[in-house]
C-alpha cells in the first residue's frame, strides 16, 4: 500500500493508512502539526492514534526547530531483541518457572533496584562509556539533580504500561520454532521528568504564543532553550539504550544459566520515541519519531503487536516519502480506560491463551483487543519494510 494525503495542511502530511479512518482527535492533531511554519513534512504510520501533544505514530521533519511533545515523555523508548540457538523443543512444557525467574531478575512496574547496577558485574554487557555517561548527569537540567540516585536504581528495570519482556518463537520458514528474546522499555522516570520540564519551558516561549495547540510548542535552533533540550535529550536517549542493554544482558545470562548450550546472534535495538538529525530533499531537518522506528535501507527494526498476537523483525526499504520510517507497533484502538470498561479478565485469558503471562485485572488494559490488528498494520507498510521474521510469544512479562 502507498500513502494517502491529509487535506488542508501547509506542509505535506502523508498517511500510510486510510486518512478517513484516522480518529478525529488524531486528525486534528496532524492538521495542527502540518500547519506549523517550521514543519518540512509529516509521515503518519499505520499504527497512528491520538497522543498527548503530538500524535502517536507520527514522523515530523522540522527545519531549525523541534517540538519536545513530538518525542513524547518516554524519551528513547524502544525495543531490543536477539535470536538464540534454542528451539521450541528445548523449552519446558511449563513455562511458569521461566517467567518467574525473569520477574525476579529484572524489576518491573514501579519497582527499582535496591542498589544501582554495576555494569562491570554483568557478563556480556558493553563496558565502554559508563563513567562519562554518569558524569554528564551533572550537566542536565538542575531541577533533576536530586533524581540521580533514583535514575541509577531504575537503570536496568522494565517499567509498566505497555513495556514487556518476551520469549518468542519464530513462525514459518526454515527457522520455525527458533527462540527469540525481546523487550520493550525506555528512559524510565528520569526521561519523563526531563521531557515534562522542557515541554513546560517551550510552552512559555513567545514564538509559541499563537499556536493552535500549545503542546506543540517548539524550540528554535541557536537558542539556549534548544541547546539545553538537545543536551538532555541526547543523554536520555542514551539512558534508554543502556537501560535496554542491561536488561537484555541480564536476560541472556539468565537463559544461558538454564540452557548452557545456548548461543546468540547479534542483538537488534531501535528507539521509537526520539530525535535524529537527517537530510531529505536537500534540506537538513530534525526528525522526531513518536511511535515510529527508523527504516532506512537495510536497517533492522522490531515491530511488536500485543501480548497475544506476536511481533515482526523487519528490514527497512529506505522510503524517503516516509522519512525512512515505519510503525512502532500495532497501535492502540482504544484508551486504557475504555479497555478496562470493555473487557474482563476472562476476555484477557481467552485472548492470551497459550501465553505464560499475567491474566489479572491489572493488565486488562493491555489486552490484545485494545490494539489494532498487527497483520493489517504490516500490510499497510509493505513499501516501508520487508518482514525478516514473524514471532509469536510464549512468555510475556509485564509490570
Amino acid at each position: 500500500m502507498g500513502f494517502g494525503v491529509l487535506a488542508g495542511t501547509r506542509a505535506p502530511v502523508r498517511v500510510w493508512t486510510d486518512p478517513y479512518r484516522v480518529e478525529a482527535q488524531a486528525a486534528r492533531q496532524l492538521r495542527n502539526i502540518g500547519g506549523l511554519p517550521w514543519v518540512h513534512g509529516v509521515a503518519v504510520m499505520p499504527d497512528v492514534h491520538f497522543g498527548k501533544g503530538a500524535t502517536v505514530g507520527s514522523v515530523i521533519a522540522m527545519r531549525q526547530a523541534v517540538s519536545p511533545a513530538a518525542v513524547g515523555v518516554d524519551i528513547g523508548c524502544g525495543m531490543s531483541a536477539v535470536r538464540t540457538s534454542l528451539t521450541a523443543a528445548d523449552l519446558p512444557d511449563d513455562l511458569a518457572g521461566l517467567r518467574r525467574a525473569i520477574e525476579e531478575a529484572i524489576p518491573v512496574g514501579f519497582a527499582q533496584r535496591d542498589e544501582p547496577v554495576n555494569p562491570r558485574r554483568i557478563r556480556g554487557l558493553e563496558q565502554r562509556g559508563w563513567d562519562d555517561f554518569w558524569q554528564r548527569f551533572t550537566g542536565l537540567d538542575r531541577k533533576v539533580a536530586q533524581l540521580e540516585t533514583r535514575a541509577r536504581r531504575q537503570l536496568g528495570t522494565l517499567g509498566g504500561g505497555n513495556h514487556f519482556i518476551e520469549v518468542c518463537l519464530e513462525q514459518g520458514g526454515a527457522d520455525t520454532g527458533r527462540v527469540w528474546l525481546m523487550l520493550h522499555s525506555g528512559s524510565r522516570n528520569i526521561g519523563k521528568e526531563l521531557a515534562e520540564r522542557h515541554m513546560a519551558v517551550a510552552r512559555r516561549l513567545p514564538h509559541n504564543a499563537d499556536l493552535p495547540d500549545r503542546d506543540l510548542a517548539v524550540f528554535l535552533t541557536g537558542t539556549p532553550e534548544m541547546d539545553a533540550y538537545r543536551r538532555d535529550l541526547w543523554w536520555a536517549q542514551e539512558y534508554a539504550r543502556r537501560n535496554r542493554a542491561i536488561m537484555l544482558a541480564v536476560l541472556t545470562n539468565l537463559v544461558r544459566d538454564r540452557f548452557p548450550q545456548v548461543s546468540y546472534d547479534e542483538p537488534i535495538s531501535c528507539h521509537h520515541n526520539y530525535v535524529a538529525e537527517e537530510r531529505y530533499d536537500g534540506v537538513d531537518v530534525l526528525v522526531t519519531r513518536k511511535g515510529a522506528i527508523r527504516a532506512g535501507t537495510g536497517d533492522l527494526g522490531i515491530i511488536p503487536g500485543s501480548m497475544g498476537t506476536g511481533s515482526y523483525i523487519v528490514r527497512g526499504k529506505g522510503n524517503e516519502a516516509a522519512y525512512c520510517s515505519a510503525s512502532h507497533g500495532a497501535g492502540r484502538r482504544m484508551s486504557r480506560a475504555q479497555a478496562k470498561r470493555t473487557y474482563s479478565t476472562d476476555d484477557l485469558a481467552a485472548q492470551t491463551s497459550g501465553v505464560e503471562c499475567r491474566k489479572d485485572a491489572g493488565v486488562v488494559d493491555e489486552i490484545p483487543g485494545a490494539y489494532k490488528d498487527i497483520t493489517e498494520v504490516m500490510a499497510q507498510q509493505q513499501d516501508l519494510v520487508e518482514v525478516v521474521a514473524h514471532l509469536k510469544q510464549v512468555v510475556c512479562v509485564k509490570g
